[in-house]
């Protein structure tokens, strides 16, 4: 297999592992591929002992296939952290040839991902190194105190806790309480008991997505808004990796379509810009938004 033909199979392999979800077609796209193309590499995939599975039209790669290491343990900033530091980069005089060496070093095979080391300290480098040993030995854990924002309270989590985010800031967990996959903070979790007993759902053990707005969900809700001048730069400050997902329409419009985890995030955007945002194409935050409206207005 030649140099280029490999370089296409790493990066097919990053989209199918991302916290992202993309059909044959965008990942065709986004690779410079024909569908027909990217089949023939996933069945390379499946032929090599990887295990493919599909959910809502989009293959991914499942980390549990024999021999299997995720790409993403490997790279320890997040999405959001590399982009801004592309950004930096292409900010350099395009002349300048230590700009062309880091652009080659860092984005021939993984995009806007770089390696690098990350330090780890004080109580969150205890609980991670707890949580390892039990990714490890397939146990289960107890989040001690873990303080939740959503719920409003502070109690132990009893949890099957099977992967980081790629910077060790949030952990993927399968919560027996309620029977699904969530994204826990580690700057919430006071401390981490290994319990004795062994994993039970290992094979329900299935990180969710994670939208421009850092909001995780095991499901996408497709929005289109159109934004003034003003939205756009609020949102591209606020939320960098949403930048990739805007159109410039005018000198005063842009277009920003994209999958949303959650009607939270972005409805907090567009409730907090009303005069600046259009919903054009989204029913259900258009419901949500006129929901949350009247709640407000009936607590006026």
């Amino acid at each position: 297999m030649d140099q280029p033909k490999i370089e296409r199979v790493l990066r097919l392999m990053k989209l199918l592992t991302a916290n992202n979800c993309l059909t044959i077609d965008e990942m065709a796209d986004k690779l410079g591929l024909t569908p027909r193309t990217v089949y023939r590499y996933i069945d390379t995939f499946r032929d090599a002992g990887f295990v493919v599975k599909k959910a809502n039209n989009c293959p991914r790669l499942d980390t549990n296939s024999p021999y299997f290491k995720d790409i993403s343990e490997l790279i320890h900033f997040t999405e959001e952290e590399a982009f801004i530091l592309k950004s930096a980069i292409e900010s350099i005089d395009e002349n300048n040839l230590l700009k062309q060496n880091l652009k080659k070093k860092l984005y021939t095979v993984y995009d806007y991902n770089i390696l690098a080391d990350t330090i780890v300290s004080g109580k969150n480098g205890r609980n991670v190194q707890r949580l390892v040993q039990a990714f490890e030995s397939k146990q289960q854990v107890v989040l001690k105190d873990y303080s939740s924002a959503h719920g409003n309270d502070i109690r132990d989590r009893v949890v099957e806790a099977y992967a980081f985010t790629t910077n060790y800031v949030q952990v993927w967990c399968y919560c027996l309480d309620d029977h699904k996959n969530k994204l826990f903070k580690m700057s919430r979790i006071e401390g981490v008991e290994i319990l004795s007993e062994p994993w039970q759902f290992e094979t329900a053990h299935h990180p969710g997505f994670i939208d421009v707005f850092r909001i995780s969900s095991d499901e996408l809700i497709p929005v289109k808004l159109k934004l003034s001048l003003r939205a756009a730069n609020l949102l591209m400050e606020e939320y960098p990796l949403a930048t990739k997902d805007l159109i410039k329409l005018s000198d005063t419009s842009w277009l920003f379509e994209t999958k949303v985890c959650s009607l939270e995030g972005v409805g907090r955007f567009v409730m907090g810009l009303l005069d600046e945002v259009e919903v054009v194409d989204a029913p259900e935050l258009e419901g949500y938004i006129g929901g949350m409206l009247e709640r407000h207005q009936k607590c006026v």
